[in-house]
């Protein structure tokens, strides 16, 4: 069997991630010991997030056609990706989180949502909230003011009463 028949089906399994990804974000992994990778993997797993290490070489196929191949230009020395599947901003958030606890970990570069950002970028990003975080403090706000109205009213009520 050829090289190339064994390498495509991986490199399918990298595109058939990046297809259905609102985020990918690329990290150097080196000097990590096998605990914190353990640690780094169920977080992001348990946040929905596709990590593994890839050669950059398949990655670099996968990535061609693809809103992610601005990354192909940052695929060297040892790389792990993390794409987010269902939150655009988890694989920042998480990997942000554990560089402080993991300071060898180190962002690369990322697409958000079709956007190439590079490793100081990514950090930015990694500061926004989730999406639902985001709509809870939107709906917050746009409840505080009727619920103010509504003790106001009560309070007019009780004295005209």
């Amino acid at each position: 069997m050829a090289k190339v028949e064994l390498k495509q089906p991986i490199v399918d399994e990298i595109k058939a991630v990046a297809e259905n990804a609102k985020a990918a974000v690329l990290v150097d992994y080196r000097g990590l010991t096998v605990a914190e990778d353990t640690e780094l993997r169920k977080k992001l797993r348990e946040a929905g997030v596709v990590y593994k290490v890839y050669k950059n070489t398949l990655l670099n196929f996968a990535f061609k056609g693809t809103e992610f191949e601005a990354l192909s230009q940052d695929l060297e020395g040892p790389t792990a990706v993390a794409f987010g599947i269902d939150d655009a901003t988890a694989p920042a958030r998480i990997i942000n989180d554990m560089v402080k606890k993991m300071p060898k970990l180190e962002f690369k570069s990322g697409v958000v949502e079709g956007t190439y950002y590079d490793s100081e970028g990514i950090k930015v990003i990694a500061t926004i909230p989730s999406r639902e975080v985001l709509i809870s403090k939107l709906l917050g706000s746009l409840q505080s003011p009727i619920a103010n109205l509504a003790r106001v009213l009560k309070q007019i009520a009780e004295k005209a009463a």
